[in-house]
């Protein structure tokens, strides 16, 4: 069984505080955020990594953007914008050994992520 934390989330192990769901995706609030919106956009299906997706699961991770979309209108960001990541592997920031999308905005974010 799959220990990381999104999945003990979605098998109701730990509480989270869940803004959306459905069949193929759950969408919480980052318990640590970078911004006042923090959205994490989560599939039901595990994938450690982009590396596992397969082209059977394109439709899938496809639907991503539209979960995001609709998360955005929903806590009213939609119209000023806002910014999805992804961070993959050590170096691209990964915590979490689940694949899933960040959903960031509520403030003006700037050009970057990181300072130089």
């Amino acid at each position: 069984m799959i220990t990381d934390v999104f999945c003990k989330v979605i098998r109701g192990e730990l509480k989270a505080d869940v803004v959306y769901k459905d069949k193929d995706f759950w969408v919480i609030k980052d318990i640590n955020p970078n911004a006042p919106v923090d959205l994490l956009i989560i599939p039901v299906k595990h994938f450690e990594s982009i590396k596992e997706l397969k082209k059977s699961n394109f439709e899938l991770i496809g639907r991503i953007f539209m979960v995001a979309d609709k998360a955005a209108k929903e806590a009213g960001i939609s119209d000023r914008g806002y910014r999805l990541v992804v961070n993959e592997g050590q170096d691209g920031g990964k915590l979490v050994p689940h694949f899933h999308m960040h959903l960031l905005g509520g403030k003006r974010l700037g050009p970057k992520l990181i300072k130089e």
